[in-house]
């Protein structure tokens, strides 16, 4: 494995998702070495800064300019992308406010969902603001809201 110090720029490319350890989180960051679209790389990050993790999964929308530092770690295997291991993360500028018709806020009782025109998957949260998971389409919702509630008792 070889490992380096990396600093880079870019934008939150999806909603990002927490990881498969407590206060963890992944993302992806998409960042643009020209100005040139065709150069565009998808960056596969994660971070186990509890403290990064909660800011990333409450307070960042796909679109956000972000500043992030932390260790790049390539695999010995060429087909295994290269890691990003966030330890440091700054938000340069959020994501443009997109138009009302794109994204859609629906109320499943203690739960808020959020459609997006461009994608079948639906992030879903409590009332509260408590990350539930994103259901891989809206025929899952359902599910998702019903295993939250066996695991966490609900938002009460």
């Amino acid at each position: 494995m070889d490992t380096k110090p990396l600093t880079v720029d870019g934008f939150l490319d999806s909603v990002p998702t927490p990881g498969a350890v407590p206060y963890t989180a992944r993302f992806q960051l998409v960042v643009s070495p020209t100005d040139d679209v065709v150069d565009d790389v998808i960056w596969s990050c994660t971070t186990v800064n509890a403290r990064i993790a909660h800011a990333l999964l409450t307070e960042t929308q796909p679109g956000d300019l972000l500043h992030v530092s932390g260790v790049l770690t390539q695999s010995d295997t060429p087909a295994e992308p290269a890691r990003l291991t966030v330890d440091a993360l700054e938000v340069l500028a959020p994501a443009p406010a997109r138009a009302l018709q794109e994204m859609v806020l629906d109320r499943y009782g203690d739960y808020v969902v959020v459609f997006d025109a461009d994608t079948d998957a639906v992030p879903v949260f409590t009332a509260l603001g408590q990350w539930v998971g994103m259901a891989e389409s809206p025929d899952t919702i359902g599910t998702l809201i019903e295993i939250h509630e066996r695991v966490k008792g609900g938002d009460a």
